[in-house]
């Protein structure tokens, strides 16, 4: 069996509120291992590297001064589809239309303080995981409870 990695941080508003550990346990009760795990505050330069995509549209910048405005936890998750199973925890990235139960859809009401963010495909993971950790960052393990987890 094949397992992915995907990249997903804690934004500043889900430090702010104190939300981190019950957003990481989240992942954790689903099944997905932490390998990578760091509170940061992400220098300018990184973030709008990290947000490369949206640079010359009307809220780059202020994407840019909210996501540095406080410390982040950047996470890396390992896990089978660990993507997809990360992105549906997540819900919708506006928390208006995330579905009950969804870390957005319990803790979020605004587009722009959606608590969290995650890889939304495996090249951005892999370009996101390599933005914010190094390979010397990221551990290799076996939890026993994995034969419990996967077939």
């Amino acid at each position: 069996m094949r397992l992915e990695r995907t990249y997903v941080m804690v934004k500043p508003d889900g430090v702010q509120r104190g939300l981190v550990s019950n957003v990481i346990a989240r992942f954790e009760r689903r099944g997905l291992k932490v390998v990578g795990l760091k509170m940061l505050q992400i220098p300018r330069e990184l973030a709008q590297e990290h947000y490369g995509e949206h640079k010359g549209k009307p809220f780059f910048e202020a994407l840019v001064g909210y996501i540095i405005s406080s410390p982040v936890v950047a996470m890396v998750l390992e896990g089978k589809n660990a993507v997809a199973v990360a992105r549906d925890m997540m819900g919708a990235t506006d928390p208006q239309k995330a579905a009950p139960g969804t870390i957005r859809g319990e803790f979020g009401l605004d587009i722009g303080r959606n608590v969290v963010h995650g890889s939304d495909s495996t090249t951005s993971a892999e370009r996101e995981i390599n933005l914010f950790f190094g390979q010397d960052e990221l551990v290799e393990y076996r939890m026993e409870t994995e034969a419990w987890i996967y077939e």
